[in-house]
Formats: C-alpha cells, structure tokens, sequence
C-alpha cells in the first residue's frame, strides 16, 4: 500500500462504461462491471484510500439552472439507474468512502479530493473534463478500451492532446464546446482556434477583455463557469482505509452476486 496515493474514482461514468461493455443478459452488469474494474485498480494502484464519486440524477446542479440544454437528451434505461442507485451503498460495504450530493456532479467531487489530498491523486474516470485536473501530482486514468484499457494522463499528455495547459481545460471547453454535455461553445471555434486563442491570450477572460468573441462574451463566461470542477463541493472523511473484503462479500451476497461474493471472501 502507497500511503501517499488516492485513488478517486468517476462512479457514474465508469458505471455506464461497464454497463455496456458487458451484455444485459448479465444480471447486475453494471454492479458487477464496475466492481470488477475497481478490484482492478486496487490492484494496480495500491491505495491508501479510495473515494467514490457519484451524480445525483434526480436533482438539478446550477449548471443545469444556468444552461437548461446542459447534458439535455440524456436518457438512461431502467436498469442501469436501478444499479447506480444500488452502487453507493454496495461500495461503502468495502470501507472505502462515497461521495453524493443535491447540487453536485460526480467532478466537484473529484476536483475537491484532488485539491484536499496531500499526497498523489489518481482519478479514475472517461470524462475529458478532468484533464483539469492534471499536475505533477494528479493523474487521469481514462480507459481507452471498455474498461481494459487505461491511458494514463499528466499535464504533457493534455498539451499533447489539446495544446492547452491542464488549468487552461475549463477555457477551452468553453471556446470549443462540448457536445456530449451540450455546451455550443463560441460560433465557427473548434479545438485548433480555441487552442491558439489560449496560447496567444492566456484566459479565456483575457481574450474577451482583449474585444475578441463580443457578441457571446457572456455566454463564453457562462459555459466556462460551466466547465469548471467545483473544488469546494463536500467530502467525506478521507483518510487510510482498510478494505472490508468480508463485508464486501456479504453485501455481494445480498445482492445474489454469489461468484463476486466468492472472489471477495478470498480476498478477506
């Protein structure tokens, strides 16, 4: 165990990566996926810690009050938010620490863990948006591949990927837009102008204080308040964590997992 490192991990996104990785027949797939990957990244990462972030679907964020198209047309089937309502408590039975809230996105919560920890953070999660939060002491852990495969992602892979600086993501969302989240971005920009915008002016807000974008100033503001991880949202405790396999084996019982339950019990 690496008592520097948190593993934070994107519970909602990488819940719906395992839900359609694995066939539905699968009863649980979603549990079941998602336990799986994140049996593997214990593994592989050694934690002294884990944090589970999660969405709350049923209630509105600011930013869905300032942008009523943000992430509109989503539509989710019965069954996956029947699992991502069962995920938290089943994940608190292994010991490690959940984080939900009225008001905030699974990324507050992240943003807020990588701020708070004092040693290395590894975040865990398919959302670009946290390329944000990349740094020589943050990493992203983006599966590629289902989930598989993982790229490991610092500040010279997002220079690499977006010509930005990891704290310059949020402006250049905000330039480009974000389609899956519905976020239009500034007329005719795409990711080379919104990247040489950034290079050339430093901040977004720089750029329109310089004239350039007038006519959407306000918007560019706005889809940038948007795209920016709120560090402030509520974490539990974090601290050391002992995993409680025996317990986690019990509540994969209950839920008539009976071969995860066995794979837990050998861990315990």
């Amino acid at each position: 165990m690496d008592e520097r490192v948190l593993l934070a991990v994107d519970g909602d996104s990488l819940a719906h990566r395992a839900y359609h990785a694995l066939p539905k027949s699968i009863r649980l797939n979603a549990v079941l996926g998602f336990t799986n990957f994140l049996l593997r990244l214990w593994d592989a990462e050694s934690p002294a810690a884990v944090l589970v972030a999660w969405d709350t679907l049923e209630e509105a964020t600011y930013r869905h009050e300032a942008l009523p198209e943000y992430q509109s047309g989503r539509e989710f089937e019965d069954s996956i938010v029947e699992q991502l309502d069962l995920l938290p408590d089943f994940i608190r039975a292994f010991g490690f620490a959940c984080a939900k809230g009225a008001g905030y996105e699974a990324d507050d919560f992240l943003a807020a863990a990588a701020k708070r920890w004092r040693g290395r953070v590894v975040v865990a999660t398919s959302d670009r948006d946290a390329f944000q939060l990349a740094s020589e002491r943050v990493t992203i852990l983006q599966p590629v591949k289902g989930v598989s495969e993982l790229a490991r992602v610092g500040p010279a892979e997002v220079r690499e990927r977006y010509g930005v600086e990891p704290e310059q993501v949020p402006d250049f969302i905000a330039l480009r837009g974000d389609s899956s989240d519905r976020i239009p971005g500034a007329p005719g920009v795409g990711a080379k102008t919104a990247a040489a915008v950034l290079r050339q002016y430093g901040t977004l807000e720089k750029a329109l204080r310089a004239g350039r974008f007038p006519a959407v100033a306000e918007e560019l503001r706005l889809y940038r308040r948007i795209a920016q991880m709120d560090a402030k949202a509520p974490l539990p405790r974090l601290a050391a964590q002992k995993p409680d396999w025996a317990g986690a084996a019990e509540a994969a019982r209950e839920l008539g997992l009976a071969a995860l339950a066995k794979r837990l019990d050998e861990r315990a």
